[in-house]
């Protein structure tokens, strides 16, 4: 079971991202505020979740926050500054986007680049430790997963629908054949040959 909260009477608001190591597309970030002494045992870090737990979880989520948001900062700004501080800018937006004032954030991860006035708290593997990070996870997750999809629609021959955007056998392969898209990250080594090297 996880962790209900961090200190114990602030408004916390966990923070995570998906998609940091993707070929392709933006990284999205949540941010998420649950009720104090909030419980549910099924939550947990999105990587140990069936896609199907991860949807299921995620109207639990929306539903009993206190608050919730995504963003996303899409693959040229990610080329333009680089990918850890387009995370930390989408956590930054998340975060912003709240309907309540968190007072702290929880920040899964060892370090982070603050746009607020807000007191942070960086906890590695804390979507496997603190509930709203775990939420926040699954949020972050599940609406990249869904970009990808649609993406895939537009760009069938990359296999989004199935690694949306990782950097598999088949995505590389498609590289190799068709070339990039508008939407892959330019500043990340897209060939296969030259991946295997390092």
């Amino acid at each position: 079971m996880l962790e209900a909260s961090y200190t114990p009477d602030l408004i916390e608001a966990g923070c995570d991202e998906a998609g940091r190591g993707c070929l392709a597309g933006p990284v999205y970030a949540a941010s998420v505020i649950l009720p104090r002494g909030y419980s549910n045992e099924l939550l947990n870090d999105s990587k140990q979740l069936t896609e199907k737990q991860r949807y299921t979880l995620r109207e639990q989520i929306e539903h009993d926050a206190t608050a919730w948001a995504v963003a996303a900062v899409d693959n040229n700004e990610i080329d333009q500054t680089n990918i850890l501080r387009a995370s930390f800018h989408a956590m930054n937006l998340a975060v912003k986007q709240l309907k309540t004032a968190p007072q702290m954030l929880l920040i899964d991860g060892n370090r982070f680049y603050n746009e607020t006035d807000l007191p942070f708290e960086c906890i590695v593997k804390g979507d496997g430790k603190y509930m709203s990070i775990a939420a926040a996870s699954i949020l972050a997750k599940t609406y990249r997963d869904d970009y990808m999809k649609e993406q895939h629609l537009h760009y069938p021959q990359y296999g989004w629908d199935q690694n949306k955007g990782y950097p598999t056998p088949k995505h590389y392969a498609a590289i190799e054949q068709y070339g990039t898209t508008p939407l892959h990250r330019k500043s990340y080594k897209l060939n296969r040959q030259t991946e295997l090297q390092f």
